[in-house]
């Protein structure tokens, strides 16, 4: 039995099917798979984001948020492998 699912990343899979249920690891995948390429809109990598117009504190905030959100992504990879 795989482990259950944060409630982070439980919310995603809410999120995306509007219900409150076990999914199976093809959905897992396709909310990773939406989740990372909502990281890299919403908050580019460190290494593209503009430093001249951002103060070193909103800077290490969105890496913590960039952070976060990919590793929300990583543990819904690894539920759709099980």
């Amino acid at each position: 039995m795989t482990e259950p699912l944060s409630p982070a990343a439980q919310a995603v899979l809410d999120a995306m099917y509007g219900i409150n249920m076990d999914f199976n690891g093809e959905n897992s995948a396709l909310a990773a798979a939406a989740l990372l390429a909502a990281a890299d809109q919403v908050v580019p990598k460190p290494d593209d984001i503009d430093k001249g117009s951002l103060s070193l504190a909103a800077i290490r905030n969105r890496c913590k948020v960039r952070d976060q959100l990919l590793a929300i992504a990583a543990e819904l990879e690894v539920s759709s492998e099980n």
